[in-house]
């Protein structure tokens, strides 16, 4: 982390956002869409935070019936999941799903001024990860 600091610092760059606390959830594997809210729950549990505190959660729509089953289950306000569209809109890159996820909050941090954002993807075989992103600049 040290020399990442380093190399952004004789660049010139500055990070978007820090990411505060992380969780993985997993059950059983037949119910994968909605494994993400124990995911969600359990990053915010971390940090002491609730929904509310939150002002972005960008959920992966590997299928898109998984974003408004957790928003649903978690009581995410539609105004503050997938902003821009999601993974329907937005796409799903092999691969990087994360990074999409991620880097799609810290924009949004930045444009809306906002302090908070969770970022989920499901995972096949009931799992799920999420990470909590505070923005930093």
């Amino acid at each position: 982390h040290v020399q990442n600091a380093l190399i952004c610092i004789t660049r010139g760059l500055q990070p978007l956002a820090r990411v505060v606390a992380q969780a993985q959830f997993a059950q059983a594997p037949e119910r994968f869409t909605s494994a993400p809210t124990g995911a969600i729950q359990t990053v915010l549990a971390k940090a002491q935070l609730s929904i509310s505190d939150v002002d972005i959660f960008e959920v992966n729509e590997a299928f898109a019936v998984v974003a408004m089953l957790v928003a649903q289950q978690a009581g995410i306000p539609q105004e503050k999941l997938n902003v821009n569209g999601g993974a329907v809109a937005l796409g799903h890159p092999i691969g990087m799903t994360g990074a999409r996820l991620i880097l799609t909050v810290a924009y949004e941090l930045q444009a809306r001024e906002a302090r908070y954002a969770v970022c989920s993807p499901c995972i096949g075989g009931g799992e799920a990860t999420a990470v909590l992103l505070e923005r930093v600049s």
